[in-house]
């Protein structure tokens, strides 16, 4: 698995430090261990690399374990002896450990390998909410399984959301433009509050208060300008035709950890529940594709949510093999 970044580098680094802290030897480890922590003072992203990266194994061995153990084990096992051998297994305990990450996260519902994510500067895990001031004074409330990074200089305030969904406060600095990015395009505010969700294709807008200016990412055509009480979706090829949404509800649904959804696809809804649970929710893309959901549903209570979903669609199914992985279909009578 291939990670070309300079954060996909330094996870890589990350990993290959866990594993050189078990060896069979004690004396190895122990080198290993102060030649771990100089690596992780020299750098804050080394820092941030290891605690993620460690908090993954330990959420692998609450689910299951063998995943991270089998990686573990592996890396104890060199191919044979000499420089290039050593190279060889060291190579293949970074790939099994990698491998090991991905079936995990893919069994907890976590995000697959994705170093930007993992390194994010704020990161929320499954079901959890984080609310955290800037260094400007604005503020950001992330919903689960969301992750930001932040890039404020002299001329701009610039938050890249990498996932998931973030409520934004900002502070006004008419010398310093506001701008929240992500891969579709970017939202442009001086003073204002808003709510930016990434959804499957596409990145959604909900203005609270003010004004903000929304671009796609490659589109020539002028901005779009979106108000309060306002929304929109952008698209890699431009902006959405705007449409209202109550402001008041919206900050009701944050502050109450709500999904509340307005004719949205059955399957952008299973999305974001997805992202507020342990596990993860499949479902066939074709089956539901013409059923569109208009409701409130509890975010804190994913099974609740759920049970709405099964109470509103009469045709659906939902099945449960074990806590963690959830099917829906909507089989022919």
């Amino acid at each position: 698995m291939p990670l070309n970044t300079e954060q996909g580098r330094v996870a890589e680094q990350a990993a290959a430090w866990i594993i050189s802290l078990t060896g069979d030897e004690a004396a190895g480890r122990a080198e290993a261990r102060a030649g771990f922590e100089a690596w992780q003072q020299a750098d804050p992203r080394h820092a941030a690399a290891a605690l993620r990266m460690q908090a993954l194994l330990g959420q692998l061995d609450a689910f299951d374990g063998r995943p991270a153990r089998a990686a573990l084990a592996a890396s104890r096992r060199p191919a044979g002896k000499g420089s290039t051998a050593s190279a060889t297994w060291t190579a293949a305990a970074i790939s099994a450990l990698a491998v090991a990450l991905l079936v995990g996260a893919v069994a907890l519902g976590l995000p697959a390998w994705k170093p930007a994510v993992l390194l994010a500067d704020v990161r929320t895990g499954v079901g959890e909410w984080q609310t955290r001031v800037l260094a400007d004074g604005s503020s950001i409330t992330l919903s689960g399984g969301s992750a930001v990074d932040q890039q404020f200089t002299a001329n701009r305030r610039v938050l890249k959301l990498l996932q998931g969904a973030v409520l934004v406060d900002v502070a006004r600095d008419p010398d310093r433009p506001f701008l929240v990015q992500t891969e579709e395009g970017s939202i442009r505010a001086l003073g204002t509050r808003f709510v930016v969700e990434r959804g499957a294709g596409g990145t959604d807008l909900a203005m609270l208060e003010s004004k903000t200016e929304a671009r796609a990412a490659d589109s020539l055509a002028p901005a779009t300008v979106v108000a309060a009480g306002e929304k929109v979706r952008i698209t890699a090829g431009g902006v959405g035709r705007i449409s209202a949404v109550d402001p008041h509800s919206v900050a009701d649904a944050w502050r109450d950890h709500q999904l509340v959804v307005q004719n949205r696809p059955l399957a952008e809804v299973l999305d974001a529940l997805a992202r507020q649970r342990g596990g993860v929710i499949k479902y066939d893309k074709r089956q539901i594709a013409a059923m569109r959901v208009s409701a409130v549903l509890p975010l804190d209570d994913s099974e609740r949510a759920l049970q709405l979903l099964l109470d509103s669609f009469p045709t659906l199914r939902i099945r449960s093999y074990t806590r963690y992985v959830v099917v829906v279909d909507a089989p022919p009578p």
